[in-house]
């Protein structure tokens, strides 16, 4: 069972500066149509080679475009023992739909 955080939840936390860190596991392809603000980049494929640069003290909020990547991430992680993991139901879809903040790398 992957934990989930919404969009709203998610901003709330943020606007409460709740030490989370934001990963963006999409493609630079992906990312250069626009990001959530402050998220490390850390494409899906690489999560294997790079596991150890991710914290285990704080909640981790893994997105992609519309969850289901970031969803199979999040499992992947748990199954590694990162069971600080959240997905970011809807991706960065539904964070944009609320009218949240995107930010734009090389802007």
């Amino acid at each position: 069972m992957v934990n989930e955080i919404d969009s709203e939840s998610l901003h709330g936390r943020l606007t409460a500066g709740e030490d989370l860190l934001l990963v963006d596991i999409r493609t630079a392809g992906e990312i250069a149509g626009g990001a959530l603000p402050g998220a490390l980049v850390l494409p899906m494929h690489l999560l294997p080679l790079r596991l150890d640069e991710l914290p285990r003290d704080r909640d981790l909020v893994l997105y992609c475009r519309s969850g289901a990547r970031s969803y199979q991430a999040c499992a992947y992680l748990m199954q590694q023992g990162l069971e600080r993991a959240l997905n970011l139901r809807g991706g960065i879809i539904a964070w944009a739909r609320h009218g949240y903040a995107i930010s734009f790398p090389g802007h």
